[in-house]
């Protein structure tokens, strides 16, 4: 039991910490997109990614996992590849071009809920009274941060595209599940097979859309880190969680962001935080600590009861 306390903290950290990274890409996206269009950019930063972990996927242990795959398995990674990769990330990056930064991630943050009753759908993973108390937190939190939130009417489409990214974006937290803890795919192979997927669809929908604009080495400078240290590197690590952590337990981890998003723009664009923003900010935070703390409890009594055997 030791044991599997702590795999599940060391998993909770290791999600933060992707969060963390996550974080940053925000920021630089706001500056990549002004020269860069969104479908464009978002195709180069996960195209570059794929190619980054190409070289993993290839080795010879991994070859031959690739070449037992049966088609299901196949469908569910390329499922996940459009839906995570091509509609998700594609909705935030458009919805970011018109949005403020703001209101796509409280617009995000509202993914909870639908993962909430996805996984009891199709993972019958029944969220506990505290997941629940978790999810209604982060999200009176994330309003309260926000409010009062005000879009002008030429928002509207990329309010409706961020709207249809969030439901994207819970589906594919429960496939993304579903298909690293039940399927025994190699996590690399999870992660390389399905960014290849969207990445292309990505690049070939942006490039015949919106074009490929001249590229400073500032610009590509944005999109390696990118694609190297915020995708390659924490999208697998992020697959790598899923096969401890539970989907709402990933949900509300990821909805830290919410947190760390105005910190990071405080910090490096001087953007002021109000005392509303603050309260905003440790609400949705002990929406996350409700999570943790429930989790932990059961695996306690149980080891006790172990314990008096």
């Amino acid at each position: 039991m030791p044991n599997r306390l702590s795999q599940r903290a060391g998993a909770m950290l290791q999600a933060l910490f992707v969060t963390f990274l996550w974080s940053t890409s925000w920021v630089l996206i706001k500056i990549g997109l002004v020269d860069i269009p969104a479908l464009t950019f978002s195709g180069l930063r996960y195209g570059l990614a794929f190619i980054c972990l190409l070289p993993f996927a290839l080795q010879p242990r991994q070859r031959a996992a690739l070449g037992s795959l049966k088609r299901p398995q196949w469908g569910l990674l390329i499922v996940l590849g459009l839906v995570y990769y091509a509609i998700v990330q594609g909705a935030i990056y458009i919805g970011l071009s018109y949005l403020p930064s703001a209101t796509v991630s409280l617009l995000l943050n509202f993914t909870s809920i639908f993962v909430a009753g996805m996984s009891l759908a199709w993972l019958k993973e029944a969220p506990r009274l505290q997941d629940w108390l978790g999810v209604i937190l982060s999200i009176t939190g994330s309003i309260l941060y926000f409010f009062p939130v005000l879009i002008p009417a030429g928002q509207m489409i990329g309010l409706s595209i961020v709207a249809l990214g969030v439901i994207a974006n819970a589906g594919s937290a429960v496939l993304g599940r579903y298909t690293n803890s039940r399927t025994g795919i190699p996590v690399v192979l999870v992660t390389t097979v399905s960014m290849g997927v969207g990445a292309a669809l990505l690049l070939l929908v942006g490039i015949l859309a919106q074009g490929l604009p001249p590229l400073s080495w500032k610009h590509w400078l944005i999109i390696g880190w990118l694609a190297l240290v915020n995708t390659a590197f924490a999208f697998s690590l992020w697959n790598h969680t899923l096969r401890t952590l539970s989907a709402t337990e990933s949900s509300i981890i990821n909805n830290t962001m919410l947190i760390q998003i105005p910190l990071l723009a405080w910090i490096f664009l001087g953007e002021a935080l109000t005392m509303q923003q603050w309260l905003g900010i440790l609400i949705a935070g002990l929406g996350v600590l409700a999570i943790q703390i429930q989790r932990r409890r059961p695996v306690a009594k149980k080891q006790a009861a172990g314990s008096a055997e």
